[in-house]
């Protein structure tokens, strides 16, 4: 296995590094905002910042870099789009479009129709349209198949009715992706259809759940007689589980986790070196510690590997399942871990939630809180595990 670049990816990673060390705005070197949010601020140098990125990356054809370039898109091979995500999240500058570009363009070429890849793809690449995801209900997450919103065929168009949770994003979203049960009398995954909704249309409501980190992020949301036209389903009636899977296949082969991981590791190592640094780590008054620290450094490296085998797969033209979920899974608890290490080291300092006395402007302590979700987010890790028990190792059903 040789995990250096050829002389062509090589190439490819200098002309990613150039763009960003010169078109990304201050805004995001300074870790500051999130694309996502900011196309909406009312502050218009943040709304600046958010265009200014999103033109630079246009300008490449790398606002959706996976997409083919008939659509629109960068055409990257997975290799390049793996290198690109790479320095993208090694320079922490934020991908734009969301989850359009990543999760829902990518469906839509898959599965869509021609008029709704003419109609929506567009719109993404443009930056006007930011989408979301209604998934989850409160009484379907992880067995997201007993969901139980209602979309009813009336003519030309479906009426939904139902409640979602959890929605990502819902509140600064221009369109949501839902999943609605159109067969109640067929078995839980052949009843489904996948819709797409334009968010001001009469009878939805949005309201936001505030995370225990003071934060708006996930929100809960209610279809009332809410009507999309038929035209806005993607794929066949009562077939849309299908097309959901195909999606949360794309948002669980996450390649950058690695990235981030090593980041926090190194930034954290740097720190407790640092006058600051040694006045409020344990660190070096601990062995327990340190075998921790470097067993989540170890891990790391695991979870690199993890990424390099998911890219190599699609590189050859097929398509991650059990690998996505197993990635999936590792890197949601490592982030869990590294953040119980980090706020570990920190001690009692790891208390304090923010200001001077912070250590690293208490960035472990902050992540030690939001990341409980990172477990139940885009399935949970009992759902990955049945997956990789089912269909990477064979296993029966209990």
């Amino acid at each position: 296995m040789d995990w250096n670049d050829s002389p062509e990816q090589a190439a490819f990673r200098a002309e990613v590094q150039t763009l960003i060390r010169e078109k990304l705005p201050e805004r995001y070197q300074q870790g500051l905002g999130s694309w996502d949010y900011d196309r909406k601020s009312e502050d218009p140098d943040v709304r600046k910042a958010a265009k200014d990125w999103g033109d630079a990356l246009a300008a490449r054809g790398w606002f959706a870099p996976q997409w083919p370039k008939e659509y629109g898109g960068g055409g990257m091979s997975p290799m390049e789009l793996f290198i690109f995500r790479q320095e993208m999240a090694l320079a922490d500058a934020p991908h734009v479009g969301g989850q359009g570009t990543r999760q829902l363009g990518a469906t839509l070429i898959v599965h869509g129709s021609e008029e709704q890849k003419a109609e929506h793809l567009p719109k993404i690449l443009s930056g006007d349209v930011n989408w979301r995801q209604g998934y989850s209900e409160p009484g379907s997450g992880s067995d997201l198949a007993s969901l139980q919103t209602r979309a009813v065929r009336d003519g030309d168009e479906y009426v939904i009715n139902g409640q979602k949770i959890w929605t990502s994003g819902a509140h600064y979203a221009d369109w949501l992706y839902v999943l609605t049960r159109t067969d109640p009398d067929a078995p839980k995954h052949r009843g489904i259809s996948f819709l797409l909704v334009d968010k001001s249309t009469p009878g939805i409501t949005v309201r936001p759940l505030v995370n225990m980190a003071f934060e708006h992020e996930f929100n809960e949301t209610f279809f009332e007689d809410v009507r999309t036209p038929a035209k806005n389903r993607v794929g066949e009636e009562n077939r849309g589980w299908y097309v959901g899977a195909t999606l949360l296949d794309f948002e669980r082969s996450n390649v950058d986790g690695a990235v981030h991981s090593r980041r926090n590791i190194t930034e954290l190592l740097d720190y407790v070196k640092t006058p600051e640094g040694k006045a409020t780590s344990r660190l070096d008054d601990s062995d327990t510690l340190r075998h921790e620290l470097a067993q989540d450094y170890v891990e790391t490296e695991v979870l690199n590997n993890f990424s390099f085998r998911i890219i190599s797969m699609q590189n050859s033209g097929q398509i991650p399942n059990y690998e996505a979920s197993t990635a999936k899974l590792f890197n949601s608890e490592l982030n869990q871990k590294l953040a119980r290490t980090g706020t570990k080291i920190f001690g009692l300092h790891a208390n304090v939630w923010s200001g001077d006395p912070a250590p690293m402007k208490a960035k472990f302590t902050h992540s030690y809180v939001t990341s409980v979700s990172s477990t139940i987010a885009a399935g949970t890790s009992e759902i990955q595990r049945n997956i990789i028990a089912t269909r990477g190792l064979g296993l029966p059903r209990g």
